[in-house]
C-alpha cells in the first residue's frame, strides 16, 4: 500500500516506493517531481519564485527553482537514486491575473518559474520528459511511484496524466 506525502508550499520531500506524494493549490507554482524508477525513489518540489538571489535568506529550498532543484537531486541520492537516471515531469507556472498592458515580464511568475525550472533541469542534466504548463488555471497534482504517472486536476478542466 502507497503511503500519502503531502508537499507544502516551498517544500519538498523525497519518498521511496511504494508512495505517492500530492501537492494543492499550483497556480503561479510549479509542482516538479524528479524520479529514478531503478532505485524506487521520488521526490516532489512545490517551488513558488523562479530564483533565491533577492532573498535575504532561505529558510525553505523547496521555495525556489534555484535551490529546490539540486536539493531534491541530493535528497533523493542520499536514499540511492542515480542522477544519471534521474527523469523530471513537472506542472503548474499559471499566469492567474490579467495584466492589462502590462510589459513588465517581472508580475508574469508564472511564466518565470517555468523558464527557470526547466533552465535548472537542463544544467543539472536531468530530462523534463513531460509537462502541462502555462494557461490561467490552477492546479493540483499527484505523482505515484507504482505507476511513475502525474495526475494533473485542473479547475474547469478535470484530470488528465503525464
Amino acid at each position: 500500500m502507497e503511503k500519502t506525502a503531502h508537499v507544502g508550499m516551498a517544500d519538498l520531500v523525497v519518498v521511496s516506493a511504494p508512495a505517492k506524494m500530492i501537492t494543492l493549490g499550483l497556480g503561479s507554482c510549479i509542482g516538479l517531481v524528479i524520479f529514478d524508477t531503478t532505485a524506487k525513489v521520488a521526490g516532489m518540489a512545490h517551488i513558488m519564485l523562479p530564483d533565491s538571489r533577492g532573498a535575504k535568506t532561505v529558510e525553505k529550498v523547496g521555495k525556489f527553482a534555484d535551490t529546490a532543484v539540486p536539493t531534491l537531486i541530493d535528497e533523493m541520492t542520499k536514499k540511492g537514486a542515480s542522477k544519471s537516471r534521474m527523469k523530471a515531469k513537472m506542472a503548474g507556472g499559471a499566469q492567474m491575473f490579467a495584466l492589462p498592458n502590462s510589459s513588465n515580464d517581472f508580475l508574469s511568475v508564472g511564466a518565470r518559474n517555468i523558464k527557470e525550472t526547466t533552465a535548472m533541469l537542463s544544467k543539472e542534466g536531468i530530462p523534463l520528459i513531460a509537462s502541462d504548463t502555462g494557461g490561467n488555471k490552477g492546479r493540483t497534482v499527484e505523482f505515484s511511484t507504482e505507476t511513475w504517472t502525474l495526475a494533473i486536476k485542473t479547475l474547469g478542466k478535470g484530470q488528465t496524466e503525464i
